[in-house]
């Protein structure tokens, strides 16, 4: 069994930075980061391969987000930068079991975290 938390989240100005970490136990393979807003669907921000070679943005937030993770301290984590309002969601990474390609499919995750807020003002 795996368990995810993440951290890190918190209110910006537009403009502005923060870094969300996702601290597993347990085994990881790919780690997904997706957003929610009420109202609407999970939805994909960026996934990272289990040895952190492989990287994927959505497209709204490429060339501003990044995503890497550190496996001796079992840590994802996702730089956000230049942050604009509509960003503001909760965010959730997800962890899969298994060896498989990147994806954005929420259904191919088998582990969530319980999200973190985060709030860009205008």
């Amino acid at each position: 069994q795996v368990q995810l938390v993440e951290s890190g989240g918190g209110l910006v100005q537009a403009g502005g930075s923060l870094r969300l970490s996702c601290a597993a136990s347990g085994r990881t393979f790919s780690i997904g980061w997706f957003r929610q807003v009420p109202g609407k669907e999970r939805a994909f921000v960026a996934a990272v391969s289990f040895n952190g070679v492989s990287t994927y943005y959505a497209d709204s937030v490429k060339g501003r987000f990044t995503i890497s993770r550190d496996n001796a301290k079992n840590t994802v984590y996702l730089q956000m930068n230049s942050l604009k309002p509509e960003d503001t969601a909760v965010y959730y990474c997800a962890a899969d079991s298994d060896w498989a390609p990147l994806t954005t499919t929420r259904s191919k995750y088998d582990y969530w975290g319980q999200g973190t807020q985060v709030t860009v003002s205008s």
